[in-house]
Parts: C-alpha cells; structure tokens; sequence
C-alpha cells in the first residue's frame, strides 16, 4: 500500500513505490499502471533500472494530433546532430534552443518567418499570430522512447498484454467492497496509512481463505434480472 495526500497525483507516486518494491527485493520486471501513472521520464528511468513499465503513454497534446489533421510532430524529420528539424512541406529549421520548462529538459525549435508565411500548408501546421510554427522537443533518449512507446501502444499484441491488468482493477473493487477502503475512518496521514495497511491485509486473508476454500475467481456473475428469474423458476 502507498497513502498519500488527496492532492498528489499518481504520477507522482510511480517513483517512489518502485524504489520500495526494489528495497524489498521485489522489483518487478514489469510494472502495470493505469494511464495516470506514467511519463516518458519515468518510462527511461525505470528502463535503466531493468524495469519495463506496461502502460498506455498520454497521447499527444498538440492541436493538430486533437483534430487528426494537419502536422503534428511527428510529422517533423529530427536531425540530432546537425540540430535541425525538417518540416514536411522541405523547411529546415532556424533556431535550436535547449530549455527548462516546468522544472524539465526542453528543446523548443523556431522556424523562420520567410519560409512559413508564404507556405502553403501553413493553415495545416500553426494558428499562431506569429505565422510559424514552434515546436517543442524533450531531449533525444526521451522523445525517441515516447515515440516507441505510442507505436507500440497502438497493436494487437500490446492491448493483450495489457488485458493482465484487468485483475489489478478487479483487487482494487474487491478492496472496496470489502473493507470500505475509499473513507477514512481518522484523521492524519499516518492512521490513514495504518488503516490501508490493515485493509490490505485483511483482503490478502480474505482471498487466501476464499482460494483454498471455493474457486472465487473462476465464479460466473449473474445480473440481477438472471438471479430474479432463478428465484421465479425455482
């Protein structure tokens, strides 16, 4: 169990429930999460420390991958030597600027006037009063992992794999049901987090019990009106 306060996100909890799950040596080889937890710089760190996270990466962001048309970054061919951007209409870019915005490492790229202004394709690739298109990069080990990381999202294979996840949100409803674990029952962080940690527990005893005894997991749901109508022909 990881309590935190209401007001953190769950993207920043990844770090440190992987770092406990490695101090009890039992670093996943890979780590299932909902959409909520990842971030292209988590996705690299855990990599570098042999784990591989199974989570769908947030989709780009940019108008023009909302709408599903015009040029989105991925349009763009990225030379990280020269640093230099292509532009799908043939333009290279004029200005490479590494940056840190929100506390992270940015490349924001400029292209110039005369060659957007008067392109054809301009309505497709910026709204800017400017005229020209600024595209922002992270740094190349994590814009090509993000990149990597969308594509393979998008198969057959991955979504199946991702299916296995099904039985970490049917805990999380059981741990619901079971110990009413979304109230808390006192005040202050640390009886909140004993108070999980004790729900915990009690639902591991409750399966365990529940696996040696039954076959839990492999009974069929019924909707209501099927058991209505069981209860009629009985």
């Amino acid at each position: 169990m990881h309590t935190t306060d209401a007001t953190v996100p769950n993207v920043k909890a990844t770090e440190p429930i992987q770092k406990n799950l490695t101090e009890r040596e039992v670093k996943p080889a890979e780590h299932y999460l909902d959409s909520g937890y990842p971030s292209a710089d988590l996705i690299t760190a855990a990599a570098g420390q042999g784990i591989t996270m199974v989570t769908p990466l947030l989709a780009d962001h940019s108008p023009q991958a909302k709408a599903a048309e015009g040029f989105d970054k991925s349009a763009f061919q990225i030379d990280w030597k020269a640093r230099q951007v292509r532009c799908p209409e043939g333009s290279t870019s004029a200005g490479w600027y590494p940056v840190t915005q929100h506390g992270r490492d940015a490349i924001v790229i400029d292209f110039a006037r005369a060659d957007c202004r008067p392109c054809p394709s301009r309505e497709k690739c910026t709204s800017s009063v400017r005229g020209t298109r600024m595209p922002t990069l992270r740094p190349r080990e994590l814009h090509e992992r993000t990149a990597a990381t969308r594509a393979e999202q998008d198969t057959d294979s991955w979504r199946s794999k991702y299916a296995l996840r099904a039985g970490v949100e049917g805990t999380l409803n059981q741990a619901l049901d079971v110990t009413g674990v979304r109230r808390a029952r006192y005040r202050s962080l640390p009886k909140v987090r004993v108070q999980h940690t004790f729900s915990a527990t009690a639902l591991n005893v409750v399966r365990l019990h529940a696996w040696w005894t039954t076959h839990p997991l492999r009974k069929p749901r019924t909707s209501r009106l099927e058991r209505l109508s069981y209860r009629l022909t009985a």
